[in-house]
């Protein structure tokens, strides 16, 4: 798998803005986050096991979260149906972004070049961006731990 460094953004730079659907259709503007810190957390498909542990253990410390103050928001390419069918089976507390167009993920540098068993693809990375009142990133997780990403994001 191809390193996380091919985004060009970096910590202190303002979080590009984007417009998405969300598993209700309902339309969810980062901007519309201004004055609240912000977990934007790429993942690569809905109901796989390493997606479904670190939806789960963000869900299992939502309240730790937002006791700092945190809003999560989920984003991966799968659609609003298959998004809205994960939230419900695990009782998903926040909104999944269908990126179906990938053109958030590609504004965030994590559609990138995967190879398994020998065959490339192209591919969400699992990256973790952190962003704070002001819509500057804090911090970027690009090595996740899909069973204790909410610990990551509480430590740093």
């Amino acid at each position: 798998m191809n390193s996380f460094s091919q985004t060009q953004l970096k910590i202190g730079d303002k979080a590009p803005d984007f417009t998405g659907k969300d598993q209700d259709g309902k339309q969810i503007t980062l901007s519309a986050y201004k004055g609240k810190k912000v977990i934007l957390y790429f993942y690569p498909k809905d109901q796989t096991p390493g997606c479904t542990q670190e939806a789960c253990n963000l869900r299992d410390n939502m309240g730790a979260l937002s006791s700092e103050g945190y809003e999560v928001l989920g984003v991966s390419t799968d659609d609003e149906a298959s998004h809205k069918e994960f939230q419900k089976k695990y009782n998903l507390p926040f909104s999944l972004i269908a990126d179906t167009d990938k053109s958030i993920n590609k504004k965030y540098g994590v559609w990138v070049e995967k190879e398994r068993d020998g065959k490339k693809y192209f591919g969400t990375a699992r990256v973790t961006f952190l962003i704070d009142e002001n819509g500057v990133i804090t911090n970027i997780i690009d090595k996740v731990d899909t069973k204790e990403h909410a610990s990551q994001i509480l430590k740093l």
